[in-house]
């Protein structure tokens, strides 16, 4: 038998919506969307032009999460321009006119793929359709569909038809907010690999293939070795974090995200995924009143003693959220874009590591 919380579902509806009209979508305001319509230059990450007077080639990449792994991965042996800058959104980025010729100008394109790039898919394509060889990280990783990665799974009679485990105020959540409709988008595959270091190990060693196969290098046994030093990194990498999930309590590894994000980290390390602000893998995607309440509601009857958010997102719902639940924390990740240089997020590697850290702090 469940408890239930003692404050109405319906104080819960009218504390939350009036939080979303003040949001509105949620994005407009936040560091991402802003960082999404910049039309400055593509950041280079690489070294400048020309390797004992040989022009380097140009490898193109998406994300500065991917950007960064590309640049430890080749090194000086090419120019790496990264389209995102630190902050942005990859679900609504859009690219300049700057960054579409050097896309189209690439020796080879780097990206995400499952649509995570949401902004970029024209472009995208364009650039296959110029001839740009194009890797696909998500293609190299074993995926899971959206709500595979530690969902807890329920059935309707679990959730919605014992008469005894909702009162009439809650009934109407399925009614009126939350309908079998509301997020048909919501399938798929899952495009966040990158939250599990042992599948980015595996893009690594399908990428220098790629890259072999498609870029000429100076020294293509140097790239090689570079990606395999990086792999056995990585390797590392997936023991400290195994490490640190260890120090938390089975039934505390629980997860509740601004949106669905860490599916593979969950499945990677064993965690359970609650519920997300944002019930999809896009943050562009909206949210109801009833939805928020719902998943208040769900964090006391689970116990949930921390919250998660992106680093780079808005963090006005999340804050309404903790307000009305009470007991439980607001923790802030890393998890579509890397931190500025200065701080504990400025690398795919101190992404993980903290925010690994900062789970095995707030869970254990």
């Amino acid at each position: 038998m469940r408890t239930h919380r003692t404050t109405p579902a319906t104080a819960i509806v009218a504390a939350l919506s009036l939080v979303l009209a003040a949001c509105g979508s949620d994005g407009g305001d936040s560091v991402g969307s802003e960082a999404g319509q910049q039309q400055g230059a593509p950041v280079t990450n690489g070294a400048a032009g020309l390797a004992d007077g040989v022009a380097l080639p140009t490898i193109v990449v998406t994300t500065n999460i991917l950007g960064d792994v590309v640049q430890a991965v080749v090194g000086d042996a090419a120019e790496v321009i990264t389209i995102m800058p630190v902050g942005a959104d990859p679900h609504d980025f859009q690219a300049s006119a700057q960054e579409v010729v050097a896309m189209n100008a690439a020796d080879a394109l780097i990206v995400n793929g499952a649509d995570f790039e949401e902004g970029l898919l024209d472009v995208i394509d364009a650039a296959g359709d110029e001839g740009v060889p194009t890797f696909n990280a998500i293609d190299a990783v074993d995926t899971i569909e959206f709500g595979e990665g530690g969902h807890e799974e329920h059935s309707d009679d679990e959730e919605h038809s014992d008469d005894e485990e909702h009162s009439d105020d809650e009934e109407h959540f399925d009614d009126e907010e939350h309908s079998d409709d509301e997020h048909d988008d919501h399938s798929g595959a899952d495009p966040h690999f990158f939250t599990d270091p042992m599948r980015m190990a595996a893009a690594v060693e399908a990428l220098v293939e790629f890259l072999q196969d498609e870029v000429t290098f100076a020294d293509p046994a140097a790239v090689s070795a570079s990606a395999a030093a990086y792999v056995a990194e990585l390797v590392a990498l997936d023991g400290e974090v195994a490490a640190l999930v260890a120090s938390i309590p089975e039934e505390r590894r629980v997860l509740v995200t601004n949106h669905e994000v860490f599916g593979y980290f969950a499945d990677r390390y064993g965690f359970e995924v609650v519920g997300a602000v944002i019930p999809s893998g896009s943050t562009t995607d909206g949210v109801s009143a009833g939805e928020l309440a719902e998943l208040a509601e769900k964090i006391v009857e689970e116990g949930v003693p921390a919250i998660f958010a992106d680093a780079s997102s808005s963090d006005d719902l999340i804050e309404a959220l903790v307000a009305e639940v009470g007991e439980v924390i607001f923790v802030e990740l890393y998890s579509e874009s890397l931190g500025e240089p200065d701080s504990d997020g400025a690398t795919y590697m101190e992404m993980i590591r903290t925010n690994a850290t900062r789970m095995s702090l707030a869970l254990a």
